[in-house]
């Protein structure tokens, strides 16, 4: 006869970890709700506390580079791109490490942002405009930090920032203009300093009577006699057009591009005041006598004119010259 199988010892063991397990009281739902709290609430604190010392970093990072940029000799356009680049590279890195505080995963967002791309840049489109148009006022450079320059239609001011969104300008009575990237690249950029020389031009009229080659000599030595004329390629003074009552004398002189408005200036004030020296007579405007030498016919004399009617000067004498008139109606008709 078999005797029976003694059990394993590990048998009586799973049987009482189960039973243990079974009987073990699960914690309330108030204390899974504070433990909630208490880890989100920890969470969200410390995303704030990193977003606001990543907000910090970004700007003492962007302030820093522009003082540690500024005696370097690199182009003055490229010196705040850069400190704006760090600056929001750093914004970035920032949100990045606060969503990763709630637990989401960064490869999941860079899924879903990219998935999502199309409808983002739809809806920036004009944002990513600017953007696009400010890379390439940058590549190009049809103008740089500290040039005089008309954009934007008809805008003129001085350059003072190119940012990958706004071009920002100072007119020369000191207002401050924001122009967006994309206004500018897509209209005509006209810029006054780029060369190194500019023409002052301006216009003088004289009487018809003054010696022109004495105007244009008179004209010549006022302009090259000033600092600010350089002397390659020489003043010149020409007749531009010949009106009705004027001579219309065209001077032009060369100056450097940042002595262009102390020089246009100057030199009409000088060229006036030459040919006020001179004895040259300005261009006025005016009626020249008429002789008439009509032959004297009968058809030509004057006609004699009728006396005037005397005007009467109160009421009173109104009503004496009524009464008169009345009188006489009155005579004739008794007479008859």
């Amino acid at each position: 006869m078999a005797l029976p199988t003694p059990l394993s010892p590990a048998i009586p063991a799973a049987h009482a970890a189960t039973h243990a397990a079974i009987t073990q009281p699960t914690p309330p739902l108030v204390t899974e709700l504070q433990l909630i709290v208490v880890n989100g609430g920890l969470r969200l604190a410390v995303g704030i506390l990193i977003l606001i010392f990543g907000w910090l970093a970004a700007t003492w990072a962007k302030r820093g580079l522009e003082a540690a940029l500024a005696p370097l000799p690199i182009d003055l356009t490229l010196k705040p791109l850069v400190a704006s680049l760090a600056r929001y590279g750093i914004i970035i890195l920032t949100v990045l490490l606060v969503v990763q505080q709630f637990g989401v995963q960064t490869t999941s967002l860079i899924a879903v942002l990219g998935a999502a791309g199309i409808a983002i840049g739809l809806a920036l489109q004009g944002t990513l405009s600017n953007v696009a148009s400010g890379v390439m006022l940058l590549v190009l450079r049809p103008f740089r930090v500290g040039h005089f320059v008309e954009v934007g239609k008809g805008k003129q001011g001085t350059v003072r920032e190119i940012g990958l969104f706004t071009t920002l300008i100072i007119t020369r009575d000191g207002v401050y203009v924001s122009i967006p990237n994309s206004s500018i690249f897509g209209d005509d950029i006209l810029n006054f300093t780029r060369e190194r020389i500019r023409r002052v031009t301006f216009m003088v009229p004289v009487d018809w009577v003054n010696d022109l080659d004495l105007v244009e000599e008179t004209m010549v030595n006022a302009m090259t006699a000033n600092a600010l004329v350089l002397k390659e390629p020489a003043a010149t003074a020409i007749v531009q057009e010949l009106k009705e009552y004027s001579v219309v004398m065209r001077a032009r002189a060369y100056v450097r591009s940042a002595d262009y408005w102390k020089a246009l200036w100057s030199l009409q004030k000088e060229v006036k005041t030459a040919l006020d020296n001179a004895k040259v007579l300005t261009a006025v405007a005016r009626q020249a006598p008429i002789t008439r030498t009509e032959p004297s016919m009968p058809g030509n004399q004057a006609q004699p004119q009728a006396a005037p009617v005397p005007e009467l000067g109160s009421k009173a004498a109104a009503r004496e010259s009524r009464s008169a008139v009345m009188k006489e109606k009155v005579g004739r008709s008794g007479g008859i």
